[in-house]
């Protein structure tokens, strides 16, 4: 059990008080202490190190943050590799800029609020239980929102990094060696981050995903490096052509669709509405009443010379209604009658001359 007290820090510093110096004048002077791997399980009292700004003390045995609240100058805070389970007691840090807490036991990331300058925060690696993932506070993400610009949540089994929209100048991302499983998740996470040009996510499903760099590079124009490697202009702009080109080719062919489906539904239309009208064949000597649609492929019975056949086409198209086939003999009038031939057809002349009467 080795407890970090202002007495151990003393006794292992370079420090040389000067004479009629007192411990606390020379504690006073200290801004970085350097205590990894001395396998120290807690932190005593340090409110003597007024002016410290960077601790060390990744590779120990640490399982609860406690007395930091008085070294309210602290900027770096290296805390990784520890048996912390919970993020807490941090809230009077105001200065601090990069807080560190990759391999503990940490399964949600909160405790961060009041934290307005932290730039950088690293909770990779957490050993967490077989089958859970790494959680975020939404309360601690908003209080971050404005400040936070690089984040490193690698290999916590995280599924889904939609939550993360709010850290909207977020700048770096790394999260390598996770579950992330669909690129519509990420495109969406970057229409978000406007800042974001620097994203790591090797080791994920979704990088074996077809045309994942492209389709993520064409979905964010500050992004400048993706797993480790470049994005050069030349090959944004050659994807952006690509695009374009290949957008306007799915527009025509949808217009043209739709054209096609209009022409496709006008004579759809115009073949299954049938509308009764009159046809009269002198030959016949009878009026028939035949579907408009099936005009054209009505033919005669009976003995009928060519010449009649080929007049057999010629129909009264005049559209009376859904009437009975007495009802549009007794309403046809002599100005009805397109072809003057069919005035000599008795039953015509007959129908005639009762309306006249």
């Amino acid at each position: 059990m080795v407890r970090l007290t202002v007495d151990l820090i003393a006794k292992n510093s370079n420090l040389k008080p000067r004479k009629e110096e007192t411990l606390a004048q020379c504690l006073k002077k200290i801004t970085h202490i350097n205590f990894s791997d001395r396998n120290i399980d807690s932190i005593d009292d340090l409110s003597l190190c007024k002016n410290l700004s960077v601790l060390y003390l990744y590779d120990n045995r640490i399982s609860q943050v406690t007395n930091l609240n008085y070294t309210t100058n602290l900027t770096h805070l290296y805390l990784q590799n520890n048996c912390i389970s919970c993020i807490e007691n941090l809230s009077s840090l105001k200065k601090l800029e990069k807080l560190y807490l990759g391999g503990n036991y940490i399964a949600v990331i909160e405790g961060l609020e009041g934290l307005e300058e932290l730039r950088e925060l690293h909770v990779e690696s957490q050993r967490l239980p077989l089958g859970e993932k790494l959680l975020f506070d939404p309360r601690t993400l908003r209080s971050l929102a404005k400040s936070l610009s690089t984040l490193n949540i690698s290999n916590n089994n995280i599924d889904d990094i939609k939550d993360l929209e709010m850290l909207e100048n977020l700048s770096h991302l790394i999260a390598v060696d996770n579950q992330l499983m669909h690129v519509k998740d990420l495109e969406f996470l970057l229409k978000k981050l406007m800042k974001l040009w620097k994203m790591d996510l090797n080791g994920n499903p979704v990088c074996l995903k077809p045309k994942y760099r492209d389709k993520l590079i064409l979905m964010s124009k500050s992004l400048e490096f993706l797993d480790g490697k470049e994005i050069k202009d030349l090959e944004r702009q050659f994807l952006m052509n690509w695009k374009a080109s290949k957008d306007a080719k799915k527009m025509s062919k949808k217009r043209r669709s739709r054209s096609e489906d209009a022409s496709s539904s006008y004579i759809s239309n115009f073949e299954t509405i049938h509308h009764i009208v009159p046809v009269y064949y002198p030959q016949v000597g009878k009026p028939k009443v035949v579907f408009f649609s099936d005009v054209q492929r009505y033919r005669v019975h009976g003995n009928v010379s060519s010449k009649c056949s080929q007049e057999d086409k010629t129909t009264i198209t005049e559209d009376i209604g859904n009437l009975s086939l007495k009802e549009s003999e007794s309403l046809l009038t002599k100005n009805d009658i397109h072809e003057l031939h069919l005035l000599q057809n008795p039953k015509v002349k007959e129908n005639l001359s009762e309306k006249k009467e």
